[in-house]
């Protein structure tokens, strides 16, 4: 049996082929396909199986296209309501091809579509050896429980438990694990980094399997939850209608530095994907910054949403062209133009630019030292402000910082700051938008703690 984890880093999420004698099935297909195509191609596979564990909302799944290209079929679980031609598959229903048997179970929690891949590898075993658990079932973790339209995150959960406790924790504690996302995720709380786990394991070490009743888990898992993000729901409905295929979009437009100031008066926002330091050092008046790295399409979707037309400023053609992409992932297609030639047009055709000063975390320290005017804010999420925070800083979540501005200080200058100086970039952006005057703290609270800086801890300073 040939078997593939393909780990997307930027969105967090696994996606797996497994094929034998010249067969292949795919599961949970990131948005641009070719990487399977050309692996099934390498292998001497031909793809005819396409299996989703679940709507994802996280990201926009490439199953149609696939389809379209390989002539496979798409299997889902019956519950999901997709539209798109697809076998609805339920507890006990089987794919076999070659010395292979893939096993579906219906695992409802996440979503109430959700189903588990147990996968059979016949030249070694007669029973599955491996489990796909999409978003059921974790690495340190099990999926959250608040992605449906109809069932409250209690409900869900007390389906989430009978599914791990009834179905997948009584494989054999050798069965490997391997799930839809890993750590970054937005799908889940407290996932560890690996990448393959077993059912022992999880069951030893996964807080979320420590529950002693139903309702203490329904309580654990509800208690607390992440704040979901806008275009969850969005992009579920995408999946389940089908995205189009990313070949159908159209050629991305280059517009002259009067064409993109006027589409950004028209509505548009500039989304600027160059490094903190070139954004800083001069940008667009009222763009946004989000660094082309990290969780740029999860950041992009969270704080632009799906339904703002963008235009794009990149350091040349080949990072326009892996934004485009990256943003695609997550379903914003409504990308308008990128500004030709990028800031150099711009400052050429004398337009005006806005700067944000990036400074060191010694630089800040020596300023609230010698009593400057500064308000920091930092960005992280409450958890990690738990842990450890400068005394002066309020809390404001970068997810949600546009919708707390009330209390801010507009006569100070803010201080922004994360964990490493990414999400500090965005939010720095985000402020001066609004016409706060910001520094970006480079390095953030890791800089700051490698330095020796004060810093406290066990307690959250926020402020609405």
């Amino acid at each position: 049996m040939y078997f593939q984890q393909f780990y997307l880093t930027c969105l967090a999420h696994a996606s797996y082929m497994i094929g034998s004698e010249g067969e292949a099935a795919v599961v949970d297909p990131q948005r641009d396909v070719d990487l399977y195509i050309e692996e099934a191609r390498k292998q001497g596979l031909e793809i005819r199986h396409i299996i989703e564990t679940h709507l994802h909302a996280d990201f926009v799944s490439g199953h149609i296209e696939l389809a379209r290209r390989t002539g496979a079929q798409i299997y889902l679980g019956a519950a999901a309501g997709a539209t798109f031609p697809h076998v609805a598959v339920r507890d006990g229903d089987e794919i076999a091809f070659g010395k292979v048997r893939l096993r579906f179970v219906e695992t409802p929690g996440h979503t109430v579509e959700s189903v588990t891949v147990l996968v059979t590898d016949l030249e070694k075993s007669g029973e599955p050896s491996i489990a796909l658990t999409g978003d059921t079932l974790f690495i340190g973790d099990v999926g959250r429980p608040d992605l449906s339209k109809d069932k409250t995150p209690q409900e869900l959960a007390a389906m989430l438990y009978d599914s791990l406790y009834g179905k997948l924790l009584r494989l054999p504690d050798s069965v490997e694990v391997y799930p839809a996302h890993g750590a970054g995720s937005l799908c889940g709380k407290q996932m560890r980094p690996e990448r393959v786990s077993t059912i022992g394991r999880e069951r030893e070490t996964n807080y979320a399997l420590k529950a002693k009743s139903k309702e203490e888990f329904v309580g654990l898992l509800t208690a607390e939850l992440p704040e979901r993000p806008g275009y969850f729901a969005l992009d579920a409905e995408i999946n389940r209608t089908g995205a189009a295929p990313l070949a159908e979009m159209p050629e991305l437009r280059m517009l002259t530095p009067g064409e993109a100031l006027a589409a950004q008066q028209a509505g548009a926002t500039i989304l600027d994907t160059r490094t903190p330091a070139a954004f800083g050092a001069g940008h667009i008046p009222g763009a946004v910054n989000i660094p082309l790295g990290g969780q740029y399409a999860s950041w992009a979707a969270t704080v632009i949403g799906l339904d703002r037309d963008i235009v794009l400023v990149a350091e040349d053609s080949e990072a326009l062209e892996e934004s485009r992409v990256r943003l695609a992932r997550v379903g914003m297609e409504r990308v308008t133009g990128a500004l030709a030639g990028g800031m150099a047009s711009w400052a050429e055709a004398a337009l005006p630019t806005e700067v944000i000063p990036q400074v060191t975390v010694e630089d800040l320290h020596k300023g609230l030292s010698e009593g400057e005017d500064l308000a920091v804010v930092d960005v992280r999420r409450p958890a990690e402000h738990e842990t450890g925070h400068l005394a002066q800083a309020v809390l404001k979540p970068l997810h949600k910082l546009t919708s707390s501005l009330d209390d801010l200080d507009r006569g100070r200058t803010i201080a922004v700051h994360c964990k490493s100086g990414y999400r500090s970039a965005i939010a720095a952006s985000l402020l001066a938008q609004q016409g706060f005057r910001v520094m970006n703290v480079v390095g953030g609270f890791d800089a700051w703690q490698i330095s020796g800086l004060p810093v406290e801890a066990t307690r959250v300073c926020t402020a609405s």
